[in-house]
């Protein structure tokens, strides 16, 4: 039967079983579309990362004898729109059967069974064969249970994989969380290896984007790419991390520095999100590499990874399935204010922010307390709309695709899903921002003043932001010790911090 199997971008999954075997018949199909860059204004580096990575994949499968059809953005036959891609096809090539593998944006879900729908030919759908839970699966844990608490769910996956476990009960070191110790400050006490780095020329990629109109946000070098675009290269990467960052990762993973832009952290987000690596390969290459050098990396070092991945990581995902599509409009908080325009130029004199988003801008890149605690802090201090600041993060970073994205902006860092993910709203004053990192030591402001025009502006939003929601926060129990705080706040002093917060809220680029 003629058949015609679509690869989306991010289904890179070398080990899918669609390609055990060859077959004359069947047809792979992959595009660079301006219906998928122009949903969202992405960064440049992340438009190029997915169309390398795609045409890599795309070799890999010829190489193999399996026949491939790839439209890039200039191809004469490439109509620019999935569905009218696909119709093409089947009619010019006698297509009798459509398959795919089932996407993880709701969006290109929907699409693909209004196609299905629409076609006059046998179609089927598959499981991707990436995630170590279905769709519902979460939802299916979690039921007649009042929260979603996510330790719960990671201990079942830990015992479910038996990863670190001493047996069907007992996780290994006596606990199954180490997070306390995961929250330590780099002052340079450890020497951080640079990255597994490639210098790439990707000019010609870049070249094609730019010559079909395609807007994007960001810099990019285009003779020295730096991130991994191929099975290989995420193996490389993979290996770099274990030999070279993870005696630390855990130590030091919420740490923030002005002179390190990774720290310990793996940069394998893009791999695993694009499916080139796979989530147990991953973390059992890094458990693996943790028992045979126990002596020199500590427990904490590798529970802190794996309830990334193993917990954190297929949490979301449930609860992008589960809440979709209501939860893409969600804002509990009814924040409406615009976010401000120096998230696009990082013109700030914030150091903070300076700092966090000319590195999303340069690098597609922030690890998660930089977008929890400076950007999606901010964000959600001024009280800015959900849609708004999801846009952007769906935008910048490289390895942002919706149903990671989406969890993570509006529930964890920005409450708008009232508390489904997340048990508080995670703000912070100038203070925490300072504990964790070096960004207040030059900076324009002083984090220890508090209304004064020279103080931190986080912490005037920060009490400010506590004022103005106390209706949606009363009856929180984790912030009942500030909200108590709050009310015996001299009045005086509220209407500064009201005052200085409006100001902030009002005129972003004085500040």
């Amino acid at each position: 039967m003629k058949t015609l199997r679509l690869i989306l971008g991010d289904q890179l999954n070398h080990k899918h079983s669609w390609y055990d075997d060859t077959n004359e018949d069947i047809i792979y199909f992959f595009a660079e579309m301006r219906q998928e860059t122009d949903y969202v204004r992405h960064h440049i580096q992340k438009v190029v990362a997915f169309f390398e990575s795609m045409r890599n994949f795309a070799d890999w499968l010829k190489e193999r004898d399996h026949t491939v059809i790839f439209y890039t953005l200039d191809d004469d036959e490439n109509q620019q729109d999935l569905e009218k891609n696909l119709n093409q096809l089947i009619k010019d090539h006698n297509i009798e059967k459509f398959e795919y593998q089932l996407p993880d944006e709701y969006r290109l879900d929907k699409q693909l069974k209004e196609i299905c729908d629409s076609l006059n030919i046998e179609t089927e759908s598959f499981d991707t064969e990436h995630f170590l839970t279905s769709r519902s699966d979460l939802e299916e844990f979690y039921e007649g249970k009042k929260q979603y608490t996510m330790e719960y769910f990671y201990r079942m996956m830990r015992k479910k994989y038996d990863i670190m476990m001493v047996n069907d009960k007992d996780p290994e070191g006596g606990k199954w969380n180490f997070d306390k110790s995961n929250r330590k400050k780099w002052k340079g006490e450890k020497e951080i290896p640079h990255e597994r780095g490639f210098r790439k020329d990707v000019s010609a990629t870049v070249k094609r984007i730019k010559d079909h109109g395609v807007e994007t946000i960001g810099n990019i070098k285009e003779d020295n790419f730096n991130w991994p675009t191929s099975r290989e290269d995420s193996l490389s990467v993979l290996n770099y991390f274990c030999k070279n960052l993870l005696i630390y990762f855990g130590d030091f993973q919420d740490a923030m520095h002005t002179d390190q832009l990774y720290l310990f952290h793996s940069r394998l987000s893009f791999s695993m999100n694009s499916k080139m690596l796979h989530p147990l390969e991953v973390i059992e290459s890094v458990v693996d590499h943790w028992r045979d050098n126990q002596d020199d990396i500590d427990i904490s070092q590798v529970e802190g990874f794996v309830r990334q991945i193993l917990g954190w990581r297929e949490y979301m995902r449930g609860i992008y399935w589960k809440e979709m599509p209501g939860y893409r409009r969600s804002n509990k908080l009814d924040n409406q204010n615009d976010l401000p325009d120096f998230y696009w130029t990082g013109d700030t004199k914030m150091n903070c922010l300076k700092h966090s988003i000319n590195q999303s801008l340069d690098h597609a890149y922030a690890h998660h307390i930089q977008r929890l605690m400076i950007t999606g802090n901010y964000a959600l201090l001024t009280q800015t709309h959900p849609d708004q600041v999801e846009e952007w993060y769906l935008g910048i970073y490289i390895d942002a695709i919706q149903w990671v994205e989406m969890p993570n902006t509006r529930g964890m860092s920005q409450f708008a899903d009232g508390g489904i993910v997340a048990t508080k709203p995670y703000v912070s004053s100038g203070s925490y921002i300072n504990k964790m990192g070096n960004y207040c030591k030059n900076c324009h402001y002083n984090v220890n003043k508090k209304t004064e025009e020279n103080a931190c502006p986080f912490n005037s939003l920060y009490w400010n932001f506590l004022d103005s929601k106390k209706e949606h926060l009363e009856n929180n129990q984790r912030m009942n010790m500030i909200m108590s705080t709050l009310s015996k706040m001299n009045k005086n002093t509220i209407e500064a911090h009201r005052k200085r917060a409006k100001d902030i809220i009002k005129h972003p680029e004085k500040y």
